[in-house]
């Protein structure tokens, strides 16, 4: 396993000058978003020549693109709305193979209209479950054809709020390209943070053989508070590492929710994490 950054920590004005400066921190594995590339997270339009740029750029210094961005929110109550994230997601699958992007990340959404990290009461509902199985067919086709993982994130605010949930969504749709986007600061629901330890455990096992990426951030309080960078929380950081390790994790374990100026102080303590655990 190695260090790796959400490419977004640094805002610069082009690609390149961006990942000059996950260099410059001594990182060589990011999490990239076209943000970093003067649009939009998932653009309406991506130029033809971007794709290209953006893995040429990695290639010269040396990085690692381990995944892309495409969150949007899959279940958003206007269908409209939903219509149109499709829409942009599966031109960001397919545009993929030609960035070198071998994942692309999900936000698997919620009922909230203004924010697709907000809870909402209706993502337990059928409809919900409904619409993000729909929503998910629709662009599975173009992953699988452009051999491209799609990394879904269990996320307490989320249609797919726990490790459970995960793995019941890839059983229902059996498509080798749906895998886990896994962040052990996102599985506490309110008053689970005391068993942590359960539930880092369970949701590995359920999910570990199909992590396909691993954030790292961490949080001070259980339910929606994985915002903390990592090694200012309260999340047993040994365990997690070694759960991955078991689960034969070999990929970047990807630093996000930090400021610029946290960078070395959370790399510093990954790495040793990493290097303690095996």
């Amino acid at each position: 396993m190695q260090v790796g950054l959400y490419a977004r920590v640094f805002p610069r004005a082009t690609v390149e000058e961006t990942l000059d400066a996950v260099v410059a921190a001594g990182v060589a594995a990011v999490q990239f978003g076209l943000d970093c590339a003067g649009l939009e997270a998932v653009p309406a339009a991506i130029p033809a020549e971007m794709p290209g740029r953006i893995r040429a750029a990695h290639e010269a210094r040396g990085v690692r693109l381990a995944a892309v961005s495409g969150t949007v929110n899959m279940i958003h109550p206007d269908p409209e709305a939903r219509s149109e994230s499709l829409r942009r997601l599966e031109a960001l699958i397919r545009s993929c193979p030609a960035m070198g992007a071998p994942a692309v990340t999900l936000c698997t959404g919620t009922r909230d209209p203004t924010s697709m990290w907000r809870h909402h009461p209706a993502n337990a509902s059928p409809e919900a479950w409904r619409d993000l199985l729909a929503a998910l067919s629709a662009v599975l086709p173009a992953a699988e054809a452009a051999g491209v993982d799609l990394a879904m994130e269990p996320e307490v605010a989320n249609v797919v709020d726990s490790a459970a949930r995960a793995r019941r969504l890839m059983d229902e749709l059996a498509s080798p390209r749906l895998r886990v986007c896994i962040d052990g600061a996102n599985l506490f629901h309110r008053g689970e943070l005391a068993r942590q330890a359960e539930v880092l455990d369970a949701a590995f096992d359920l999910v570990g053989p199909d992590v396909v990426l691993a954030h790292a951030k961490d949080l001070d309080h259980d339910g929606e508070a994985g915002h903390l960078p990592a090694g200012r929380g309260r999340l047993d950081y040994g365990r997690y590492v070694r759960l991955l390790r078991r689960v034969g994790y070999r990929g970047a374990v990807v630093l996000h929710g930090l400021a610029e100026a946290d960078v070395p102080a959370c790399a510093a303590f990954l790495r040793g994490h990493l290097g303690s655990a095996g």
